[in-house]
């Protein structure tokens, strides 16, 4: 009976072995299966990449906040940010939209994302957020979005915001100018069909 029971825990210890190496091997690429081709996959990282910041237009003017449409998007595992976040937002005047998940997360301190005509309404929601970075999207009205991320503590506070309403926002150091963008994301003119 030890006999057998050797040889059985033996014969085990020998297949679990092997299915270890095999594995590893198909794991690091140097073993190739046909029905192992599906490449492995694993969660992105998070990422505080983005576009290139767009100066604001020549002599654009900071928005009422009461007039800027925003969407809060929470892009981190903290449960509740984007309400939190769009509650505080609220209590400093702007309209908030909804308040929900991102689909990705995102590691930063806050992504601001908007299209050509909400610029300026970027900006100055870009004024109480410490190091917010820009996102210029296809979007065809003037609603901004905010995606909170994991270096995000909190909104500035109203008396630190240094935002005359007659000043017209300077343009930062980096950016891509307005007109440049604009040519850009122009549609070209239909042409008259031949003939």
């Amino acid at each position: 009976m030890h006999e057998r029971q050797a040889v059985i825990f033996g014969v085990l210890l020998a297949f679990l072995a092997l299915a270890f190496v095999t594995s590893a091997a198909v794991y690091t690429g140097n073993l190739k299966m046909p029905f192992f081709s599906r490449a492995f996959t694993s969660k992105p990282t998070p990422s505080t990449t983005h576009d290139p910041q767009p100066c604001p237009p020549s002599g654009s003017l900071p928005v009422a906040r009461a007039s800027i449409t925003v969407n809060v998007y929470n892009g981190t595992a903290t449960p509740g940010l984007a309400k939190s976040t769009g509650d505080a937002l609220s209590s400093l005047g702007f309209a908030i939209k909804s308040e929900t998940n991102a689909i990705a997360s995102y590691a930063g301190t806050a992504r601001i994302s908007f299209g050509i005509k909400g610029i300026a309404q970027a900006y100055t929601l870009a004024a109480y957020v410490d190091h917010a970075a820009f996102q210029l999207d296809t979007r065809q009205d003037a609603s901004v979005d905010i995606t909170v991320g994991g270096q995000f503590l909190s909104l500035k506070s109203s008396d630190t915001v240094k935002l005359d309403p007659n000043t017209p926002f300077a343009a930062p150091a980096g950016c891509v100018p307005y007109d440049q963008i604009l040519a850009t994301t122009a549609t070209p003119p239909a042409t008259a069909p031949a003939g």
